[in-house]
């Protein structure tokens, strides 16, 4: 019994240890939440335009394909020129070689490293994620994503940062081996007059990923709403089919 009671003593003074520190990320009103929600398509063209520019060369994006760009307001020549600015390797040809070529629209976004190993090489052991799903994959979606980008910062005053790591207010544990992938403002040039501040350029590719991580969202929003439509009307002709079959019967 004594050691029973040294244990739960031993668990109880522990607790506070182990217990997550909550984080609240900044609540943004994101254009696609709500039953009626849908896409920006000028964030989501803003933002592909921040993925490309920047976090590309990082991360990958396996399960998109050019062709996807159509979804964003892209035109079928746009979507050409814009897969033609990637080289991928094809083949083999009649020779059995492999050959280079311009990127075609059914080619799936072109990775920025050949493998794990290389993409650990290069950035220091981390290993960049692929961002096709990030938005789902985590707690917190769109919100989180779009703190994590914010969220570099100087550490107070005796947090230690290890080399090679990176202070984040809000991602767990505050050290992330990532640096700031919006380091300042304009790393882009935006059009349109849209000025490309850190904060907007989060959001934005914030939404694109949102997008490529559920590309079906204003479909099923759609489907859902016509099915609702078609309750709501079912239910009215039934009322009155009702009525009209019972409408001789005495109660």
């Amino acid at each position: 019994m004594k050691r029973l009671l040294t244990l739960l003593f031993a668990v109880t003074l522990a607790l506070p240890a182990l217990a997550k520190e909550e984080i609240k990320y900044p609540e943004i009103n994101w254009p696609q939440d709500g039953m009626l929600g849908t896409y920006d398509r000028g964030s989501l063209q803003r933002g592909y335009q921040v993925y490309k520019q920047v976090c590309s060369a990082c991360h990958a994006m396996k399960q998109m394909s050019y062709r996807n760009l159509s979804d964003l307001g892209y035109t079928e020549d746009q979507i050409k020129t814009l897969a033609a600015e990637v080289t991928v390797q094809d083949g083999p040809d009649d020779s059995g070689n492999m050959f280079d070529r311009p990127g075609r629209p059914s080619d799936h976004f072109k990775a920025p490293f050949a493998n794990e190993k290389a993409a650990r090489a290069a950035n220091g052991g981390a290993y960049p994620k692929d961002l096709s799903l990030m938005v789902k994959a985590r707690e917190g979606h769109a919100d989180y994503v779009h703190a994590l980008l914010i969220g570099f910062e100087d550490p107070p005053a005796g947090f230690k940062v290890p080399t090679g790591m990176y202070y984040n207010k809000y991602f767990e544990g505050h050290l992330i081996g990532m640096p700031s992938p919006l380091s300042a403002d304009g790393l882009v040039s935006y059009a349109g007059g849209t000025v490309a501040t850190k904060d907007q350029m989060a959001k934005d590719v914030t939404e694109f990923l949102s997008w490529a991580s559920e590309p079906e969202l204003e479909a099923r929003k759609k489907m859902g709403l016509q099915v609702l439509i078609f309750l709501g009307v079912f239910a009215v002709v039934m009322y009155f089919a009702k009525k009209q079959v019972w409408k001789g019967v005495k109660h």
